[in-house]
């Protein structure tokens, strides 16, 4: 049937609406990434997004039992030029589309990507409606985008262990991807994933080695009420902040962030190591950045740098033992280039353990 996608700025764009004929309001953005869109369809970062497929053929290698960032389909709705109708992979369980159908995931296929991607560049993210009718399509009967407080509905509801191993982290969680608890496994890791609204006092009793502020979606500063605890919390154990968790950690330590014209989705986004001069490809999804010019001199100094926009992209602190990086460095998807971040991390708590042994 025919569907159709709304933005706030009044352009409308026509296509064939499959999985579910539901009216969906999102932010609508934009992922540029050639393949990974089913760590997109997992992601929490994406919950409740409208995301727009770059790539003009998408579902060509399926769906399979493995690359799946959490339990649940995340966005509201997905934007698409072609939907692959078979899938070509070994591994594949599904079709793209039967998958979509599965999650009641509106799809829109046979849409103009590259005018809809343009015009979100040019008007910046904003809020959308995908709908069989666009006449009809009210956006003044949703909550404006960016006032919904989403991390609770994407946290875990209890604690959750993963692994056995020599050192133990503490997830909070503030929408965590299992690909980047898989890496801390991998290395050696006992992992413990908390809701984001822990005591400080119950984190203290799982008796961490480490902390691991995840990523996750929406406005990191609708957690200000927070941000005093987890600021104790980082100056206790080494600590690692991921994407929504090195905003987080930023603002805990006095810094500010603001909101990106269209954010940077993809895993394609070049970065350079500020110490090193080392260049990189990662893997990203955020809206908001670190303003650099707002972070308090002797407190947390500039590690990494988009090479693109020049924003912030990685923070060392000082005197703690805490480094945060606005990409992933699990990579998934996309390039393995900055696994390095998981071994700076792992050697803070090799740190922290022969203090320890020591003391």
């Amino acid at each position: 049937m025919k569907g159709y996608i709304k933005l706030e700025n009044g352009e409308v764009f026509e296509g064939n609406l499959t999985g579910s004929n539901q009216e969906v309001y999102g932010e609508v953005v934009f992922f540029t990434g050639m393949t990974g869109y089913q760590e997109v369809m997992t992601d929490p970062s994406f919950h409740g997004q409208i995301v727009v497929f770059t790539y003009p053929l998408i579902g060509n290698y399926g769906w399979n039992e493995t690359d799946i960032e959490s339990a649940t389909t995340q966005p509201a709705g997905l934007v698409i030029s072609e939907a692959a109708g078979e899938a070509f992979h070994y591994e594949a369980t599904q079709t793209f589309k039967e998958a979509a159908a599965d999650a009641g995931i509106p799809v829109l296929t046979g849409v103009d990507t590259r005018a809809l991607v343009k015009c979100i560049r040019e008007s910046g993210d904003m809020g959308a409606v995908i709908s069989a009718s666009p006449e009809k399509a009210a956006f003044a009967i949703y909550e404006p985008l960016g006032e919904k407080m989403i991390i609770p509905e994407v946290s875990v509801k209890k604690p959750e262990t993963i692994g056995d191993g020599d050192h133990h982290i503490v997830v909070i969680d503030f929408g965590y991807k299992r690909s980047m608890v898989k890496s801390l496994v991998r290395e050696g890791c006992k992992v413990t994933v908390v809701p984001f609204d822990t005591p400080a006092a119950d984190i203290e009793k799982l008796t961490p080695d480490g902390l691991l502020f995840s990523n996750g979606p929406g406005n990191p500063q609708q957690l200000q009420e927070l941000l005093p605890r987890y600021r104790k919390l980082a100056q206790m154990y080494p600590t690692l902040g991921i994407c929504m968790g090195h905003q987080v950690l930023a603002l805990a330590f006095g810094g500010k962030t603001e909101k990106l014209r269209f954010g940077h989705r993809g895993a394609n986004q070049p970065v350079q190591n500020t110490q090193s001069g080392k260049v990189f490809m990662t893997s990203q999804n955020h809206s908001y950045v670190v303003k650099e010019n707002s972070l308090p001199k002797g407190e947390l100094a500039v590690q990494y740098k988009n090479i693109n926009d020049g924003s912030v992209e990685g923070l060392s602190h000082l005197k703690y033992d805490i480094i945060t990086v606005q990409f992933h460095p699990e990579a998934h998807p996309g390039p393995a280039d900055s696994r390095e971040i998981f071994h700076q991390f792992l050697e803070y708590l090799k740190r922290k353990g022969r203090e320890k042994t020591y003391a």
